[in-house]
């Protein structure tokens, strides 16, 4: 495990996803994600574990450009952006990109994912860093990040020479696997039973 302040994947503090494992296979199939989609983002792991720092400027730009994005990161009391939180938040971020390309769809991962969409959700947004901002990152908003993300990851995954096929191949499994994450984070924003 990380020492990242905040990030406790695979420790006694997150609970079990009420999501179980034989469901993912079915979130799985429904976005095609398979054993190669596996082996492309691990391939894709060798490529970001040296330009997480990159990659994390290009998104946060991104976001930092978008006021409604930035939103999401502000003080409640005065709207201004907050830098500590802004700083933690990027660490895990920085963690995801290498869990994420790492693919260990296992039930730890499982059960971080569903502690990663009640730290987007009101129910536990801002309590692990304390921070005084907004109660909601607005699904609307996390949803449609997929595509910048995804999008301007491709750049990235093309830089070290790998040929069009497997970087497409690194790509389309890099969407998926963000569709499948964001899906997951989505429970508690879903009305009880509707998942």
């Amino acid at each position: 495990m990380s020492n990242i302040p905040g990030y406790t994947h695979g420790t006694s503090s997150v609970a079990r996803s009420p999501v179980s494992l034989a469901d993912f296979e079915k979130m799985k199939a429904s976005v095609l994600f398979g054993e190669e989609d596996v082996k492309s983002l691990r391939m894709s792991h060798d490529i970001v574990k040296g330009r997480v720092e990159a990659i994390l400027d290009v998104w946060y730009g991104f976001v930092g450009s978008q006021p409604h994005l930035l939103a999401s990161f502000t003080a409640k009391a005065d709207g201004k952006p907050l830098g500590d939180y802004l700083g933690a938040v990027r660490k895990r971020f920085g963690q995801w990109i290498l869990d994420t390309s790492s693919a260990r769809y296992d039930q730890a991962w499982l059960d971080y994912q569903h502690e990663m969409g009640l730290r987007h959700h009101r129910v536990k947004k801002n309590k692990t860093d304390g921070a005084p901002s907004t109660d909601i990152v607005p699904f609307r908003d996390l949803f449609a990040l997929i595509f910048p993300v995804t999008f301007t990851l491709r750049s990235f995954l093309a830089e070290q020479g790998h040929g069009t096929e497997d970087v497409e191949k690194m790509y389309a499994a890099w969407v998926k696997s963000c569709l499948l994450q964001v899906t997951l984070w989505a429970y508690p924003y879903v009305k009880e039973g509707d998942f």
